[in-house]
């Protein structure tokens, strides 16, 4: 695609985020939202839960360790002033959500996202959903089936219809059933947008870990520059499409 439609197409967007947790959005979509955000489109984030958990990783060798709610919401706070994201909100901030939103009814779940929410598609209004493409993560595969049935097809007139629905990466996509491999099939060109990426990804310190985990800021570029690659470009990231009209 001609880098001036690409630009022309990204700038009219108002693009909603919907994240499982915080860091999500990074892994996925960071150089996007910085790209449409420089060319004068919208972004809202909503991340569906942040509390204090116990994990494994960070400077400790092994065994877990807190990491607190505040610390969460501080660091993405950080990341959305870098991206300069228009606003964004956090679903559930307590301990019986997080890592378990597979226990939260669906029917709750895409009420929210669909009207309840500060930030809900009824509210919002987005040309353009990006949400998580399912995985092995309980949190992601719950968000994942909620974000399908808010944007379902709709009779005209009837509700907010979201023209562009978008499942985004993730560097541990690779780690799941064969049939629910991520295949990419919409790609963003972040090439002037990577350094941005990799930036937002070391702000959140609390989640480092080693260059050899898939996760770390080096998996990160290398993941960014295998999807240009793809394309024939320095960096980009890949989407799955679930619905583009053009």
């Amino acid at each position: 695609m001609d880098c001036r439609i690409g630009d022309e197409f990204l700038a009219h967007q108002r693009v909603l985020v919907i994240a499982p947790h915080a860091d999500d959005e990074t892994y996925g979509c960071a150089g996007s939202i910085a790209r449409i955000k420089s060319l004068g489109g919208e972004v809202y984030i909503v991340v569906a839960s942040v509390a204090s958990i116990e994990q494994y990783g960070g400077e400790q060798a092994s065994g877990l360790r807190l990491v607190t709610a505040d610390t969460r919401i501080s660091e993405f706070q950080s990341v959305a002033e870098l991206l300069k994201v228009d606003d964004w909100e956090v679903l559930f901030s307590g301990p019986d959500e997080h890592m378990a939103l597979d226990t939260v009814p669906r029917r709750e779940l895409t009420r929210l996202l669909e009207r309840d929410a500060r930030l809900s598609i009824d509210n919002v209004r987005p040309s353009m959903v990006l949400m998580p493409a399912i995985s092995y993560n309980q949190d992601h595969e719950a968000l994942f089936r909620a974000c399908v049935t808010a944007t379902r097809p709709r009779a005209p007139g009837d509700r907010h219809f979201v023209q562009h629905v978008l499942c985004y990466d993730n560097t541990s996509q690779f780690w799941t059933p064969e049939r629910e491999r991520f295949t990419p099939s919409l790609f963003v060109d972040i090439s002037d947008f990577l350094q941005i990426k990799l930036q937002a990804i070391s702000l959140y310190a609390s989640q480092a870990r080693h260059p050899l985990y898939h996760g770390s800021p080096e998996g990160v570029e290398l993941q960014a520059r295998w999807r240009g690659k793809e394309i024939s470009t320095d960096s980009a990231e890949g989407y799955a499409t679930m619905r583009v009209m053009l």
